[in-house]
């Protein structure tokens, strides 16, 4: 898990960072579903779109957040309802703020702060490696 994969993925999301340094925070939200834990920012790519316009489109609905793609930082694949999941997941930076459509918690952390309420490994996996590719890009 986390590299990225020549499947094509079904779903996209997003590793939102709130500035592209050292400084930086990390957007996490609830769940949609019981027992709603922090997770990152996804949902599934709607006909016609591409990853990077779905992972923008998430981001926003979930939270409210007005994010940049930047660059894949890796994909991950799940069994949800017995269907395959294939997210493919973005390192985004965040230009503005407002009001999301869903009504979820949404939440600005540190990195460390973010591993530790992220519940999945994979999770945790790919925030890191869009932290090392913050710190590449610098």
């Amino acid at each position: 898990m986390g590299r990225l994969t020549s499947a094509q993925p079904t779903h996209a999301g997003g590793v939102v960072a709130s500035a592209m340094d050292q400084e930086a925070t990390f957007l996490v939200v609830r769940a949609s579903r019981p027992p709603f834990e922090w997770v990152l920012p996804k949902g599934h790519i709607k006909k016609g779109e591409t990853p990077e316009q779905a992972a923008h489109r998430e981001v926003l609905e979930e939270s409210g957040v007005d994010a940049k793609v930047i660059a894949p930082v890796g994909d991950e694949t799940f069994v949800f309802d017995g269907d395959e999941v294939r997210v493919r997941y973005f390192l985004m930076h965040m230009r503005r703020s407002g009001l999301e459509s869903e009504d979820r918690e949404s939440r600005w952390c540190s990195l460390a702060e973010a591993e530790q309420l992220l519940q999945f490994r994979s999770s945790r996996e790919i925030l890191g490696r869009a932290a090392l590719a913050m710190r590449n890009r610098s």
